[in-house]
């Protein structure tokens, strides 16, 4: 190919260099400037040699597209932490029991959790064989007491 031809030069990030000046705490522009690539090329590179966590997807526990003033509420925390815990994050204790606290009310209840943009979160009649906040909370049961990070909330 000729200069003009080309699309981009794929950089190429040896990456056991990559670890050793991640590991000193090297910043990703800091790091893009000494391997002369984008910040998004570090991030691409990290991804690669397995230095960053993959990134989670809630779409399962937050099935809606959320107001940002929704975004942050009480319920959306709840069900993305029981969402990061059943995809094998560990998150503080504290966290996930206000979690498994909120959830097991709700599903001992025989509630569940809808959301309307311009109203937010609510509590609603559990639909039998299609019950989030039920699902949510057995998945993530299911994955912390395989990692046994679980503590039981009804002993506190």
């Amino acid at each position: 190919m000729k200069g003009g031809d080309t699309v981009g030069r794929k950089a190429l990030i040896d990456q056991e260099e990559l670890r050793r000046l991640a590991g000193r705490g090297l910043s990703n522009a800091e790091l893009a400037a000494r391997f002369g690539v984008s910040e998004s090329g570090i991030l691409q590179a990290k991804r690669a040699a397995g230095l960053s966590k993959p990134m989670l997807d809630h779409s399962r526990a937050i099935p809606w597209k959320l107001d940002r003033a929704h975004s942050q509420s009480g319920p959306a925390t709840n069900l993305r932490n029981l969402s990061s815990v059943a995809q094998g994050r560990v998150i503080p204790a504290e966290k996930l029991n206000t979690a498994l606290r909120w959830a097991g009310r709700l599903v001992a209840a025989g509630m569940d959790i809808s959301y309307e943009p311009g109203r937010g979160f609510l509590e609603v009649p559990a639909s039998p064989g299609d019950w989030l906040v039920e699902r949510m909370l057995n998945e993530a049961r299911k994955a912390a007491d395989a990692a046994e990070v679980i503590e039981d909330p009804e002993k506190e």
